[in-house]
């Protein structure tokens, strides 16, 4: 099976897979992916729009129905926890519109919705919405720049000491990320107990 049949067989899962779980990058790619003719971009943009939507109702019915679970508990000592809360109460329909697009909130505002005074109904209507623009925005700019990054991949032909340099470079970026996320878990652990 060539690579085109398998994007073309499950590709529009994964945009909504990725769309859930990762974000943009699996949007943009599908725009990507669409632009080279291997999905249709109408299937790239509604896999995305129901992934983002689905994943976030999931969130919501999480912080609804677990909200005195010790995940739900442990997302509510958070700082950003607190953040959320008071966009949110200033700014209920503003704020579900907008989270999915402000780095660092996707996760956590469903969750801090699911656990306020919002109804089920009024965070279906907006998450509904704001998945559907999210989802044309990044589908968009995957399909635009789509030229673009079939150029860069016909022109760059990667050998083997390319990638194993690239995946040296991963490693080495997560390891520096990984101890620099450990020594601020436990700066804030120490300053929340001092």
């Amino acid at each position: 099976m060539s690579i085109e049949a398998i994007v073309a067989r499950y590709g529009v899962a994964a945009i909504a897979l990725g769309a859930g779980l990762e974000g943009e990058t699996a949007v943009v790619t599908g725009g990507i992916l669409s632009h080279q003719g291997l999905i249709g971009w109408p299937a790239a943009f509604l896999a995305a729009a129901i992934g983002s939507f689905l994943a976030d109702q999931v969130f919501f019915t999480i912080g609804r129905r677990a909200r005195d679970g010790r995940w739900v508990a442990k997302l509510r000592k958070r700082r950003v926890y607190t953040r959320v809360t008071k966009l949110m109460e200033r700014y209920p329909v503003g704020f579900i519109f907008a989270f999915r697009f402000l780095y660092g909130l996707r996760t956590i505002s469903p969750v801090a919705l699911g656990t306020s005074h919002v109804s089920t109904r009024l965070f279906v209507a907006v998450n509904a919405a704001s998945a559907l623009c999210w989802a044309a925005i990044f589908t968009g700019i995957g399909y635009l720049f789509g030229e673009a990054f079939h150029e860069l991949a016909a022109r760059y032909r990667p050998t083997l000491p390319h990638i194993l340099m690239a995946a040296g470079m991963v490693m080495v970026a997560a390891t520096i990320g990984w101890g620099v996320r450990a020594l601020w878990l436990r700066y804030r652990e120490s300053s929340e107990q001092a």
